[in-house]
């Protein structure tokens, strides 16, 4: 990773006197929905967001805000657009923002933060973070619990540099599905590190930062530890956010109709508990895509990454050239990388209606595809979805349907060093592969601080065979490697224990004051295995007070 810090050393020199730069909206589902909403709503008002990388820039969230208070026609959406506003006071000069009742003359002078402070050179932001959660599950004993305390703090310096910093500590005792997920990869969905508390609980801290600066004032550079997203759906067949937080080098160029990103990465390939330190190994990542807004509501984009290890943790160079095809330098290495490509789009219709997709091809062999015998290297994934904004006339009903389906071997490669996971994790969807998955969403907001969000997933999907002595890999785990198939034909979707899986979840969630929420939820999920008799039935009821924080969710 030295090469591409060196880089950055050369670009920040020679990105003297470049323009301001803003920090990103954390990634959080429930407020990503409201910048959907209204880039749907109001997209023809304003340039069509790039929205299928994120997080994205506060500017152009408080830009759009803008756009929506101006326009608002319902209590509802007048409300939600304050909030955006508020969230993103330090980039718009339109919101509402003043306390009225500062705490000890210093603490909540604004509505949204603990304490800040602005001026020309130097603004911070400073928040605390805690997620108190109550369930209980009808698999384990004991009362489900998760308890997060931490801060979050962020600003500018000379209005050419951004920053932003995360911390939590947390203790949780997760529901039984979650429980077998962690006894399976020896890790805790979403996290790093872990450590044992009490008899079955789990204690380990997030921690998140980066710091951006403006290289000019079309580009701009973020380096720093912290998750991703690509893709307008619910699920990414690209990067999702499910791993935990990675080393990272981004570099954004937005111009004309283009936006262009480029995202380096190192990961770690194999996390494996001791009873002494142990340094992990590391693989890297180099991934870029190119969007382009053909018209004022049609975006498409094209992306390729490429997964490598060298001797000694050393990153590839070639892999720095930030505009060359990847797999041609692959090749010309001898081709022992891990390399993926495809494409996305988005077409807002109409103000109401959003259709998006994505296609990844981690392998593709035209005879092979069109023979249509099953070749364990058709591994392709593809998504197709849309979302229905106010529904059928009626104001703040949105609903939105998926559809994914990623064949058997997707995302696996020779061995850990270059298939795609982090941290014992997939990079791309929860469950790995060899599934096909039907997502169906109803978010209503009745009156400005009640959200009411029904999420129900019903995936079939393929589980491995594991006996005393071996794992028979049908192709769904992307842990494995997929020189231990089974077989090179007659694959196909669902192979290996066929499971029919349905998970729903009903949340209601109340807005207290901006950013503090309480939360009522409700999870059923039902699995049937047809060689498998464990019962992975499951109810479970949980109550949570969130402050600064999104939902903890476990959807797999």
């Amino acid at each position: 990773m030295r090469a591409i810090l060196c880089a950055l050393g050369l670009t920040l020199l020679t990105g003297f006197g470049a323009a301001a730069q803003d920090v990103t909206v954390p990634y959080n589902r429930d407020v990503y929905d409201l910048i959907d909403r209204y880039a749907i709503k109001y997209g023809d008002r304003v340039p069509l967001l790039h929205t299928a990388v994120r997080s994205i820039g506060r500017q152009d969230v408080a830009n759009l805000a803008e756009i929506s208070a101006r326009n608002a026609n319902s209590v509802v959406d007048d409300f939600n657009t304050q909030y955006l506003l508020n969230d993103n006071w330090n980039y718009t000069t339109q919101g509402d923002n003043q306390s009225r009742r500062p705490f000890l003359n210093y603490f909540y002078t604004n509505k949204t933060d603990l304490y800040h402070f602005e001026n020309e050179h130097f603004t911070v932001r400073v928040n605390p973070v805690l997620h108190l959660e109550l369930g209980h599950d009808t698999n384990t004993d004991g009362v489900r619990y998760v308890n997060t305390r931490g801060v979050q703090l962020e600003g500018s310096i000379d209005e050419r540099f951004g920053y932003y910093f995360f911390i939590g500590e947390n203790q949780a005792r997760f529901p039984g599905y979650v429980n077998e997920r962690i006894l399976r990869d020896n890790v805790v969905p979403h996290e790093g590190f872990w450590k044992r508390f009490k008899e079955d609980g789990y204690d380990f801290i997030t921690a998140r930062g980066y710091v951006n600066y403006g290289l000019s004032k079309h580009v701009e550079i973020q380096l720093g530890h912290d998750r991703h997203f690509i893709g307008d759906g619910y699920r990414s067949l690209v990067y999702s956010d499910y791993a935990p937080p990675g080393f990272f080098l981004k570099l954004n160029t937005t111009v004309w109709k283009l936006h262009y990103m480029n995202l380096f990465q190192e990961l770690i390939s194999e996390f494996r508990r001791s009873d002494r330190d142990l340094l992990f190994p590391k693989k890297y990542m180099a991934l870029h895509r190119l969007g382009i807004n053909v018209t004022e509501n049609f975006n498409v984009g094209v992306f390729e990454q490429i997964v490598f290890a060298r001797d000694k943790g050393r990153f590839e160079l070639q892999y720095l050239n930030p505009i060359i095809f990847y797999r041609s330098i692959e090749q010309g290495l001898g081709s022992e990388d891990n390399a993926m490509l495809g494409a996305d789009f988005k077409w807002n219709v109409a103000n109401r209606v959003q259709l998006y997709g994505q296609l990844m091809l981690d392998e593709f062999l035209l005879k092979e595809v069109k023979a249509g015998n099953g070749w364990w290297a058709n591994k392709q994934a593809g998504q197709l979805g849309a979302k229905y904004i106010d529904a059928f006339g009626l104001n703040n009903l949105d609903l939105q349907g998926e559809v994914n389906i990623i064949r058997p071997y997707t995302y696996q490669h020779i061995n850990q060093f270059s298939n795609y996971q982090h941290y014992n994790q997939p990079l791309a969807h929860p469950i790995g592969a060899n599934l096909y998955e039907l997502i169906g969403i109803i978010r209503y907001q009745p009156i400005p601080r009640l959200n009411l969000k029904a999420t129900a997933i019903a995936t079939q999907y393929g589980q491995d065979i594991i006996t005393p002595t071996d794992t028979i890999n049908y192709g769904g785990n992307v842990l494995l490697s997929y020189l231990d198939r089974p077989q090179e034909y007659g694959n196909k979707i669902g192979q290996g224990i066929k499971t029919n899986q349905i998970h729903l979840d009903v949340t209601a969630t109340f807005q207290v004051r901006h950013n503090v929420f309480v939360d009522l939820k409700g999870v059923i999920r039902r699995t049937d295995a047809a060689e498998n008799t464990l019962d992975r039935n499951t109810t479970y009821g949980s109550f949570a007070f969130r402050w600064n924080i999104p939902q903890r969710v476990h959807e797999f």
